[in-house]
């Protein structure tokens, strides 16, 4: 953990005789012993002497995001002197550190890193505005359109698209299935193309090539291109949330990140409500050239989805450094901010220079980051927190069609479970800021599905379809804790390389979750999905009673495990172990685990 109150130079081996480590330091992996020296000699001369004036800099941690201080009292968040200095303590001010943490030479943005850099509140909060508007806004942008086209078959199901096609409700959970399957697939190999290629050039591929398949279902015929359509669509889709997530951590710091990610999946909310719309109007072009609407869905959405693709190949710059293009001739960032912005990043996380953004992962590095077992436990929550919601969600439409609502109604009905979403996603991640928790707050989720999921199960077999209305609604209207999770895994993963893996990792088991519960509801078990229902609270109560109180105590365990050797060694050992230790990310024994 970091410590907090003046740390000094001076003061280092006071530091070494105290479990704490340097702020910016904590559950972070050194380089190995072998490499030390090589790294060493791209250190300046006075990174290495003790010469360097440090008493300006600012010791304690920057307190995490909170909902609450945001709302109710702004000023906590505004620091009393915009013009003192803001530079946070790091490894980089101690010389006998600055070597294990010291940037490859390969890094982008090395030539901008510069460890005697100070500067104050007000230009740091300047650049991170800027940094909401040119990076953060664009990517809620492209997230959108990911939803955009991820949930259309949802909206094309109001408009009979089943019955034109000729096909059954199974056929429909086999697309769904094939969808999921395919976009697990394409998970890792997204990752290893992305570390390659950069996020900045794959994310825009990847949004060009589907909405391109996404036009394409305007000539659907069948069962067979029904399904070759979604494996397509799976396949190309895969891999694009860890990428942008990855893509955002270069600008960001720890602290800043996990209140963008949740405006991330709050604005994907946002964005189904406008799919809505679009599709009330939309679908009234059935009959226009002999076509149904549903087809006109796909063509309009996909070409809107082409067009932001297009767009963003223009809007994502590499890095902070890298801005600067010919359509771009003045760049984003004057040469102070581009300091500013790199060396808040690497005191932060110093990582983060490990790694270019055009190198690619070895495959040690995947080998070892899926042997990761620590994170075994979020993969399997993953994989079953999401399938207590998943097939009401899935049927939505579905259903209020059967239970006699239109085509244009049902499309207008998905709305306030989509608003109601919004506003619990935002409660629970103010519970999760506020008490800093996660597991037990994360099964909240599952908490709330239950008592929808036993209403729906008990209904007669033709109920009042205001009725079932209210509680599907109701159901998913829940706390979605699907951002409160990722960034757990990714805090529990210690490292880049680990981190961008177990990303795509955890990502895979969610995608698996949604194959699971696609196969719940069955033709046979229609309208009312009584075994289906039942399946999904057995489920939830095995989320709620066990899931998440053994990972909790896992962590817990681990901790404490890691706790007593370390406690144990002497300030030497300690010393010895961080120079000579080939432990990364999360396997260190100064790392600690979130739960």
């Amino acid at each position: 953990m970091a410590c907090s109150g003046l740390i000094s130079l001076k003061r280092s081996r006071e530091i070494e005789r105290s479990s704490c480590t340097m702020p910016g330091s904590e559950h972070i992996p050194s380089h190995s012993a072998s490499s030390i020296s090589s790294i060493a000699k791209d250190v300046p001369d006075d990174v290495k002497s003790a010469s360097i004036d440090t008493d300006d800099l600012v010791d304690k941690e920057p307190p995490p995001f909170r909902w609450t201080s945001w709302l109710f009292s702004r000023k906590e968040l505004q620091p009393f002197d915009l013009d003192a200095v803001s530079t946070r303590r790091s490894v980089y001010d101690d010389p006998d550190l600055a070597a294990h943490y010291w940037p490859k030479k390969e890094y982008e943005n090395l030539h901008r890193f510069d460890p005697k850099a100070r500067w104050t509140y007000r230009e740091e909060q300047a650049l991170v505005r800027k940094i909401d508007w040119k990076v953060m806004l664009w990517a809620a942008i492209s997230f959108s359109a990911l939803n955009l086209d991820r949930g259309n078959l949802s909206q094309a199901n109001s408009d009979n698209i089943l019955g034109d096609l000729k096909l059954t409700t199974d056929d429909f959970n086999w697309g769904n299935s094939v969808f999921r399957l395919a976009f697990l697939c394409a998970e890792l190999p997204s990752q290893l193309v992305s570390k390659r290629t950069g996020p900045d050039i794959w994310i825009p591929s990847q949004m060009v090539l589907w909405s391109v398949v996404t036009m394409c279902q305007f000539w659907l015929s069948g069962r067979t291109s029904f399904l070759v359509c979604r494996a397509l669509l799976g396949f190309l889709q895969g891999g694009f949330i860890p990428d942008l997530i990855l893509y955002l951590s270069y600008f960001y710091t720890k602290h800043e990140l996990p209140f963008r990610l949740a405006l991330f999946w709050m604005s994907s909310n946002v964005c189904n409500v406008v799919a809505s719309f679009i599709a009330f109007g939309v679908l009234h072009m059935r009959g226009v050239l002999d076509r149904a609407g549903w087809r006109w869905l796909f063509l309009i959405e996909g070409l809107i989805t082409l067009l932001i693709g297009l767009a963003t190949f223009f809007r994502m710059p590499p890095s902070p450094t890298q801005t600067k293009t010919w359509f771009r001739p003045k760049g984003w960032f004057s040469e102070r901010e581009e300091v500013i912005a790199v060396s808040r990043i690497l005191r932060d996380d110093p990582t983060k220079g490990d790694m270019h953004n055009r190198e690619g992962l070895t495959p040690k590095r995947l080998w070892t980051a899926v042997c990761d077992y620590d994170l075994w436990p979020l993969y399997l929550i993953g994989l079953l927190f999401g399938i207590p919601s998943g097939p009401p969600g899935t049927y939505l439409t579905l259903s209020l069609r059967n239970l006699g609502f239109s085509t244009f109604q049902t499309n207008l009905l998905t709305i306030p479970s989509t608003m109601l979403g919004v506003v619990t996603m935002f409660l629970i991640t103010l519970v999760s800021e506020t008490v800093d928790e996660r597991s037990l707050v994360a099964m909240a989720q599952d908490m709330w599905t239950l008592p929808f999921l036993v209403a729906l199960y008990i209904l007669p077999e033709h109920p009042n379809q205001w009725v079932y209305f209210g509680l599907a609604s109701g159901l998913l209207s829940y706390p979605y804790t699907h951002p409160i999770q990722v960034g757990w895994c990714s805090r529990n993963s210690g490292a880049v390389a680990s981190r961008t893996v177990n990303a795509s990792l955890y990502n895979m088991f969610v995608q698996a979750s949604a194959i699971v519960y696609a196969q719940i509801y069955r033709t046979d078990d229609a309208p009312r999905y009584r075994r289906g229902n039942r399946t999904l609270i057995i489920i939830n109560c095995v989320n709620i009673l066990f899931m998440y109180p053994a990972t909790k105590a896992y962590y817990i365990w681990r901790n404490r495990q890691k706790a007593k050797i370390w406690d144990a060694m002497t300030p030497e050992d300690r010393q010895r172990y961080l120079n000579t230790t080939k432990d990364v990310g999360n396997r260190r024994l100064d790392f600690r685990f979130a739960y």
